[in-house]
């Protein structure tokens, strides 16, 4: 505003002196600004604060005082253990006893039917339950978690390295590249966990859990079909058109039913015993010992009346003894090393998705934090170790964590009783499941998935987010009707796609005064708000303006001035909007393109006989548009609120009016 208009504004009593003064230090606290930190100053504050706290660390190294307390506190980071178990009780350790027995009671059978389910020799599901469990019980920072082999990560295991070597055929082959593979899943996954990569899980949304995990499941018990039903002839594809097929044919070749009606007498059982321990929670200890109740009771049936002369698939030979070094399996010189690599990579993730989901839940309900880096670091070397142990890829289980939640556990002791009784039986009862059927393992694996498949969740994403929903919906098909690898691709690339979709064609709002407030709002949000005559005031919802989003933007913008203007003077042609305030409040960072979309902007408005003026700018973002001259493009016209810039307009139309 010019000294004579101010002049005269202030003759004829328009204009406010403080308040035009007030607006203009409050301008060039906007655009005086100390400029803010390069990339580069940021990179090296940051490798000066590690060199200081290193040399910090090396201090306190030399000083013998405080040595003692430098080694106590790196002891207590790595061993959680040694900080809550100081305060451990009698009373708290009878409660992991119980908690451990009973998991242990569904561990065992779930593990032989899981190993079987990754094409791996039964003992493999039980040596998985014995160290991964110790070694998280020191690691490890939640204490409900039941580590173990899970489904879901033996069936994405399975249908992936069995497409480099037929476990049918070459099973040493096989269980190599698994254990290999193991190492590589404990290794990205200690290294996210180091390198504060904890997002990297999350590329992996919520719906696409929901939808992959209940397309897993679907997948999962037809293949226990072959189990359930004692067919002989099958096929190793996942999908669900290869599964029925195989189905199909192998009913004509002989097969024996006395398998599927021991396998869904007891799978009914089983089923039956959930329903009860829903139904009254005190009976919560019913389904986690119906697995181990009916493999003792089928095994008795089989054996007594040698029904495995007659036709049924029984286990036979388990290997018993403590956990077999397997270092001299790991083959780092197999032609599918690279292979075996991103297939450790794929089940890293998953597995490190369901090990933190399901411990910061239970965690949530016990009110205590649940560090995800830490998590995975202790989950990485418990795979690590594992692979160097007979142990294939070890996480979270959901099932088995409910049941440990569900039977007071205390802390992760409860892992060290489960390991131990898990070990006793691989000493002293791999004996006593030689005649144990296969239709019954099938028939715990199924049992196990209903509570893999969702619905309620499913239906509560629609309702939320069509876009989610989609995700959802195609990792579930993708696993259903292609493999396990196509439906996680198809759920990140939608996902993904998501995320571009917001970026490029980012919301912009059209506010107004909110009455009785000196707030601003949207309009279509408060119907209530006022708009000021003459006068265009648009945020921009991205908090990117870039090349990706420019153009769409500064459309925009000109769409609302351009309809504002008709809206405001349908008849005559004078112009009615003589200002344009763009808020950029939610803008963190601008770049060339972004900048030059403004220039364009301000010369098309300016062509309009209509002016341009930025409301709310962050440090970056003015800072660029100070150094690109845009500032004084558009007149100095920077404002530290919308309410100041609303102001400026007032004024303005005022001394035009006078």
């Amino acid at each position: 505003m010019s000294s004579t208009c101010k002049m005269e504004g202030m003759e004829l009593g328009i204009i406010d002196e403080s308040t035009t003064e007030e607006e203009s230090v409050t301008s060039q606290w906007v655009l005086n600004s100390p400029a803010p930190p390069t990339p580069w100053r940021e990179l090296a504050d940051s490798a000066t604060k590690t060199v200081a706290q290193c040399g910090e660390k090396f201090s306190s190294l030399r000083d013998h005082q405080q040595a003692p307390k430098l080694v106590l506190s790196v002891l207590l980071g790595i061993f959680p253990i040694l900080q809550w178990g100081q305060n451990y009780t009698v009373t708290k350790f009878r409660n992991d006893l119980l908690a451990g027995l009973t998991i242990a009671s569904l561990c065992i059978p779930q593990s032989i039917g899981y190993a079987t389910l990754a094409h791996l020799a039964p003992q493999y599901g039980l040596y998985t339950s014995v160290v991964p469990p110790l070694i998280y019980a020191v690691t490890g920072s939640s204490r409900e978690i039941a580590i173990g082999p899970v489904a879901v990560v033996s069936l994405l295991l399975s249908s992936m390295v069995q497409k480099l070597i037929d476990p049918a055929s070459d099973p040493t082959g096989y269980t190599k590249l698994v254990l290999t593979a193991t190492l590589f899943a404990g290794i990205f996954q200690a290294s996210f966990g180091l390198l504060r990569l904890g997002f990297l899980v999350d590329f992996l949304s919520h719906a696409s859990i929901v939808g992959f995990v209940a397309g897993a499941a679907i997948v999962i018990g037809l293949q226990q079909l072959k189990g359930l039903l004692g067919l002989t002839h099958f096929t190793n594809k996942t999908d669900i058109v290869s599964v029925l097929k195989a189905v199909v044919k192998s009913f004509h070749h002989p097969w024996n039913p006395c398998n599927c009606l021991l396998g869904s007498s007891f799978l009914i059982f089983i089923l039956l015993t959930k329903f009860l321990g829903k139904r009254k929670k005190k009976l919560f200890w019913l389904p986690a010992i119906s697995p181990l109740l009916s493999v003792v009771l089928s095994t008795l049936i089989v054996f007594l009346t040698r029904a495995d002369k007659k036709g049924v698939n029984i286990v036979k030979h388990i290997k018993g003894g403590i956990n077999p070094s397997s270092i001299h399996q790991l083959d780092f010189n197999s032609p599918y090393a690279g292979e075996v690599a991103k297939i450790g990579l794929i089940v890293a993730v998953v597995a490190l998705t369901e090990s933190v989901a399901v411990g910061r839940s239970f965690a949530s309900i016990k009110g205590y934090h649940l560090d995800g880096n830490r998590e995975m670091v202790s989950i990485g070397f418990t795979n690590i170790v594992g692979s160097f142990t007979s142990c294939y890829v070890a996480t979270g289980s959901f099932s088995r964590t409910a049941v440990n939640f569900a039977a007071g556990v205390e802390t992760s002791v409860s892992n060290i009783v489960m390991a131990t009784t898990v070990f006793l039986s691989l000493q002293f009862f791999t004996k006593l499941l030689y005649f144990t059927p296969t239709a019954i393992i099938a028939s715990i694996i199924i049992s196990a998935l209903p509570g893999l498949i969702d619905l309620s969740e499913a239906y509560k994403i629609w309702k939320l987010d069509k876009l989610d929903f989609l995700a959802c919906s195609a990792a579930f098909f993708g696993v259903l009707f292609a493999s396990v690898e196509i439906g996680l691709l198809l759920a990140v690339v939608i996902s993904f796609s998501k995320i571009i979709l917001i970026s490029i064609r980012p919301g912009t709002e059209a506010l107004g005064k909110l009455p009785g407030t000196d707030m601003f709002g949207d309009i279509n949000q408060y119907p209530m708000a006022v708009k000021t005559p003459g006068v265009v005031i648009v945020r921009v919802k991205s908090p990117l303006l870039c090349f990706a989003n420019a153009n769409f933007i500064r459309e925009r913008i000109m769409k609302w001035a351009t309809q504002e203007e008709a809206k405001d003077n349908k008849e005559s042609t004078t112009k009615t909007i003589q200002l344009v305030v763009l808020d950029i409040s939610n803008l963190v960072n601008i770049d060339t393109s972004g900048i030059a979309s403004l220039e364009e902007l301000h010369r098309c408005l300016v062509c309009q006989g209509k002016q341009l003026t930025i409301a709310n700018p962050r440090w970056q973002v003015i800072h660029k548009l100070k150094t690109a001259d845009f500032v004084s493009k558009i007149g100095g016209n920077v404002f530290l609120t919308v309410g100041e810039a609303v102001e400026y307009a007032n004024h303005n139309a005022n001394c035009l009016n006078a």
